[in-house]
């Protein structure tokens, strides 16, 4: 079951009355009232971090966060980066409300705006859904592990696209026969179709954007039901993912043959055993059973074609005691073999031992090559061999989102004293990870006009975000940012229609349309397509007033 993700809440400063009342405001039933309770059942009095042998590797201070300047009063449930380098957020308690958060003429999201967007319909207020940016620049939000006014556990099947062109939101039906969608994982494919799964049983569905046309594909071989998983997009357009109730297989679905490969068995367990006994009662009467098979962290894929994947808790013990820890493996997608990563570390908090992992919780690739990951307790950087404390447990961390300046945003939760904030991560960037520039239409460009751009890798090398199942805002799509050369501000231009929604697509021609913004300045300027956070080799262009 899915979770409204509290990570360790400052306990230095937050009571055991403070933490209950959150836990209490969690969706009823949800794991992150167990994780709450958790929370307020250790010792509320001041407590110190105490990085003991048996730590990870601390490096906090080598990180920096700042709050941001604005925030949203109700906080924020996850974040989308949207085309036009603006950032989507759901409101952190009405969850039909939606934000969004506009960079600052210099191009700081530290300074940015938010601005309220339409909302969807009272009855239809999703929390722990399936969602993606298409190719064109819309935004597809598929069911709702929770829905309704009351968050109730609906596993709804109801679904919305979402227009930033226009602000408004369009039913979507759900696919021919599938009465519950919930928190089912989701990946938009190469050619730009949405893929869903059906969380209860082994379906997968592609949503053509062009017609919004559901297609029942074949899922032949799946060894277990898609629920609690989440999905990689690999380099060869397959999607991975590391079964749950079949833990520790693993799988790729091929689009092509419409069929899942068996691979290796991942060398440790990474699913968690399921704290709910029974039947957990679901839709809108509720007179249907959900029986939980457990929980699995994030899987990242990094730029050197290996995947890191992490593990919720290894047992079930509720305390988060040290043999709680969680596990990771890292797949070689070339050489299609696994091996054992890190466990999370256990820290020592005022003499006691906590054993942290992913839970069902962030992860990010960052511009560095690092993979951060959001733990119960703190929060990791994985460099390839080790992972770093690098948040400290008194950051609530949120939903992660990479700009395109290459920062993190941290969605925090604002109503308890836990603002947004951005993370910078030290180290900069490999060459050979860049977007490059080929050829531009015309560098002459004037506001309110469409061009196209030629290169290489806009699409980045990941999807650069992920989750254990729902809320994958993958990123792989470009970005255009055009900065004015005697002002030195920044305007970002839609993006959509791209040739690709592939990954680490290497010397493959690729392209994409950006529209110039109306509100431009005129003069010489400097034109970047960015992914991932990290931004191409600038080309120079001439911004002309409107025509």
């Amino acid at each position: 079951m899915d979770v409204r993700r509290y990570s360790f809440l400052s306990l230095s400063i937050i009571a055991f009355g403070a933490l209950s009342n959150v836990a209490s405001s969690a969706p009823p039933g949800s794991a992150a009232q167990l994780r709450l309770s958790q929370k307020a059942r250790i010792n509320s009095a001041p407590i110190a971090l105490q990085h003991s042998s048996i730590n990870a590797t601390s490096n906090v201070a080598a990180s920096t966060l700042t709050p941001l300047a604005n925030q949203l009063p109700n906080g924020i449930t996850f974040t989308l980066l949207l085309t036009d380098g603006t950032v989507m957020a759901q409101d952190g308690i009405y969850y039909n409300q939606w934000w969004k958060l506009t960079p600052d003429i210099n191009g700081s999201y530290l300074n940015g705006t938010w601005t309220q967007l339409a909302s969807l319909p009272v009855s239809y207020s999703p929390f722990a859904s399936a969602e993606a940016v298409l190719a064109d620049g819309r935004v597809v939000v598929m069911g709702g592990e929770y829905s309704g006014p009351n968050s109730d556990f609906t596993l709804t099947n109801e679904g919305a696209i979402y227009d930033p062109r226009t602000d408004t939101w369009t039913t979507l039906a759900p696919p021919a026969g599938v009465d519950n969608i919930g928190d089912s994982p989701c990946a938009v494919l190469p050619d730009g179709r949405f893929l869903l799964g059906d969380k209860l049983t082994t379906r997968v569905h592609a949503l053509d954007p062009n017609t919004l046309r559901w297609k029942n594909l074949k899922s032949k071989d799946k060894n277990d039901f898609n629920a609690e998983e989440g999905w990689t997009l690999l380099q060869d357009g397959s999607v991975l993912t590391l079964d749950v109730l079949d833990a520790p297989k693993a799988e790729a679905y091929s689009t092509s043959g419409q069929k899942w490969d068996q691979l290796r068995d991942v060398p440790v367990d990474l699913h968690s055993p399921t704290t709910v006994v029974g039947c957990v009662p679901y839709g809108p009467a509720p007179t249907q059973c959900y029986y939980p098979p457990g929980e699995i962290g994030p899987a990242m894929l990094r730029p050197d074609g290996t995947v890191f994947a992490t593990g919720s808790y290894a047992n079930a013990d509720p305390t988060l005691s040290p043999t709680s820890a969680g596990h990771t493996a890292i797949y070689d997608t070339h050489a299609r073999t696994w091996t054992q990563g890190p466990d999370f570390p256990i820290q020592n908090i005022n003499g006691t031992l906590y054993g942290d992992n992913a839970g069902d919780d962030f992860a990010v690739l960052l511009p560095n090559g690092k993979v951060l990951v959001e733990g119960i307790i703190s929060g990791y950087e994985f460099d390839g061999t080790q992972l770093v404390t690098t948040v400290p447990y008194t950051v609530y961390m949120g939903s992660l989102t990479v700009l395109p300046t290459g920062e993190v945003l941290f969605g925090g939760f604002s109503p308890f004293g836990f603002p947004a904030q951005l993370y910078t991560s030290p180290g900069g960037h490999d060459r050979a990870w860049e977007p490059v520039i080929t050829r531009l239409e015309d560098e002459d460009l004037h506001p309110g006009s469409t061009y196209r751009v030629w290169g290489r890798q806009f699409n980045g090398l990941s999807q650069a975000q992920a989750l254990g199942d729902e809320e994958q805002a993958a990123q792989n799509y470009p970005l255009v940012r055009i900065t004015n050369k005697a002002t030195h501000h920044v305007f970002y231009a839609r993006t959509h229609d791209h040739s690709t929604m592939g990954v680490a697509t290497g010397e493959k021609k690729v392209w994409t349309n950006f529209d110039v913004p109306q509100q431009i300045e005129t003069g010489a300027s400097r034109l970047e397509v960015v992914a991932n956070g990290i931004a191409s080799r600038p080309v120079d262009v001439w911004v002309h007033a409107a025509r």
